[in-house]
C-alpha cells in the first residue's frame, strides 16, 4: 500500500510541476513547489519519518517567497521560524529520546498546554496590532494562524500528539484565508493537510500505545 501511495504521489508531483512549468496551469511555479513539498512533508510526518524535516525546510523556503509576494508578512516570518524549528525537530526526533535515542510519541503536560495557550493569546493580540500598522491584508486571521502554527510546530518538534489538534484548528482557517487571497492551490493544500491531520492523529495514537511513555513522563515532569 505504501509503495502504491509513493508511486502515485511521485507521478502526480512530477505531472503538476511539469504542467506549471509549461504554463498549462494558471499556477505560479513557486506555489506548485510549495504544494508538492508540503504534501510530502505532512505525509512523512504522519508516517513518523524523519525525512519530513529536510523536505519541510525546503517547503518553508518556497513559502517565504510566495507569502512575500502576497503580502502575508506574518506567514512569511512564520516560515523563517519554521526553518529554525525544522533543524531542531530533525535533531530531537533522532536524538531526543531516552539515552539520546529516537524520540517516541507522547502527550503534552497540562503546564505545557496552558503555557502555549497563554503565549498564543498574547502573541495573537500583539501581532494583530503590528500587522494592522504594516497594512497586512488580513491582520487578525494572519496573526491567529501564525500563533496556532507556532504552537503546533513546537509540539511537533517534541513529538507530542496534541500537535495534530492544533494543526487542524489552524488548517480550517488557512483554507478560507488562502481562498480569500486567491491562492487556490495553497488553499487546496491546506484542505489536504486537514485530512492528513486526521490520519496522523489516528496513527500517532496507535504508535503511542505501542511504546512505553517514558518521554511522556519526562514531559510531565519538565513540561
Amino acid at each position: 500500500m505504501r509503495r502504491t501511495i509513493l508511486g502515485l504521489g511521485a507521478a502526480a508531483s512530477a505531472a503538476l510541476i511539469a504542467a506549471s512549468w509549461r504554463h498549462w496551469l494558471p499556477m505560479d511555479l513557486t506555489e506548485v513547489f510549495g504544494f508538492v513539498t508540503g504534501a510530502w512533508c505532512v505525509w512523512l510526518t504522519v508516517e513518523e519519518n524523519v525525512w519530513n524535516w529536510p523536505i519541510g525546510i525546503a517547503n518553508d523556503i518556497f513559502f517565504i517567497v510566495l507569502f512575500l509576494r502576497a503580502r502575508l508578512f506574518a506567514d512569511m516570518g512564520l516560515q523563517v521560524v519554521y526553518v529554525v524549528l525544522g533543524i531542531l525537530g530533525w535533531y530531537w526526533w533522532l536524538h531526543g529520546g531516552r539515552g539520546r535515542t529516537v524520540l517516541h510519541v507522547s502527550r503534552a503536560s497540562a503546564a505545557t498546554a496552558l503555557t502555549l495557550a497563554a503565549l498564543g493569546t498574547l502573541s495573537t493580540f500583539g501581532m494583530t496590532l503590528y500587522l494592522r500598522h504594516v497594512r497586512d491584508s488580513a491582520p487578525f486571521w494572519d496573526a491567529l494562524t501564525t500563533a496556532l502554527s507556532l504552537a503546533a510546530q513546537y509540539l511537533l518538534t517534541k513529538k507530542l500528539i496534541e500537535n495534530w489538534h492544533v494543526w487542524m484548528s489552524a488548517d480550517v482557517i488557512y483554507v478560507a484565508l488562502y481562498a480569500y487571497k486567491h491562492l487556490y492551490l495553497t488553499g487546496g493544500l491546506y484542505l489536504l493537510f486537514l485530512a492528513l491531520c486526521v490520519m496522523g492523529l489516528r496513527q500517532w495514537r496507535e504508535s503511542q500505545a505501542s511504546h512505553p511513555s517514558w518521554e511522556g513522563m519526562a514531559e510531565s515532569v519538565h513540561g
